[in-house]
């Protein structure tokens, strides 16, 4: 059974940075999507960013220009560098990975930013 291992969540101050990973126990080179969704208490869940399988970024237009994702393949290995965090990045960030026939997501890793 495939697993994503998420880290990096945590508590920060406004204008702080964090960078979450998120590890899958299977090969990601031929994912169609890897990335990160977020959801905050009492809101939908929302696209933060993905990275398609030939390497575009994909972000939400809340975190454009903010946040930046990358991947390393060898590592089987997704990133989420997080920076000028605001009160409203808090939340939920689920990693999740789509194969053509296969989708998986991660338990979550909270962030949590104070003004």
């Amino acid at each position: 059974q495939v697993q994503l291992v998420e880290s990096g969540g945590g508590s920060v101050q406004a204008g702080g940075s964090l960078r979450l990973s998120c590890s899958a126990t299977a090969r990601i080179f031929n994912a169609g999507e890897m990335g990160w969704y977020r959801q905050a208490p009492g809101n939908e869940r929302e696209l933060v960013a993905v990275v398609t399988r030939d390497g575009n970024p994909i972000y939400g237009d809340s975190v454009k220009d903010r946040f930046a994702i990358s991947r390393d393949i060898d590592k089987n290995t997704v990133y989420l560098q997080m920076n000028h965090l605001k009160p409203g990045d808090t939340g939920v960030y689920k990693c999740r990975v789509l194969w053509t026939n296969l989708e998986v997501w991660g338990q979550g890793t909270l962030v949590s930013v104070s003004s």
